[in-house]
């Protein structure tokens, strides 16, 4: 193997800025932050999510990330700051550099995620399946 995954997030950690979940929380409600769940959608069912953050499945996020992408999700070409997460800081350390990679700027990823977060005491909410239409 050239690269592990443990060089792989050394190598994320040195470049993406991380925000303790307490960082977070003072970002979290501002208009102009977009807090991004990476989690899987059984992750958010069974261990509910932060209210009001955008679900992208890390599977899906280069797509939904790049402007040429049949897949593309308008709220990544916003003028906004992106503060992603997962459950455990690892995977969103990823996405962040993947994001950072890609030409967002404005972008950072919670220490610990969603686990610290909602250790914390920080607002957590059941999550509720789109209503399809």
């Amino acid at each position: 193997m050239r690269k592990g995954y443990k060089a792989m997030l050394d190598e994320a950690m040195q470049a993406i800025v991380t925000l303790t979940p307490e960082q977070a929380a003072e970002e979290y409600n501002k208009p102009d932050v977009v807090f991004v769940d990476i989690r899987d959608p059984r992750e958010l069912e069974r261990d509910g999510m932060i209210p009001g953050a955008f679900h992208a499945t890390r599977g899906m996020l280069e797509f939904w990330i790049d402007p040429e992408s049949p897949y593309h999700k308008p709220v990544f070409a916003e003028d906004k700051r992106f503060i992603f997460f997962c459950a455990g800081g690892l995977r969103s350390a990823l996405a962040t550099k993947t994001a950072l990679d890609m030409g967002l700027e404005k972008i950072a990823h919670i220490e610990g995620g969603f686990g610290a977060w909602k250790k914390a005491g920080l607002p957590v909410s059941e999550w509720k399946p789109k209503e399809k239409k």
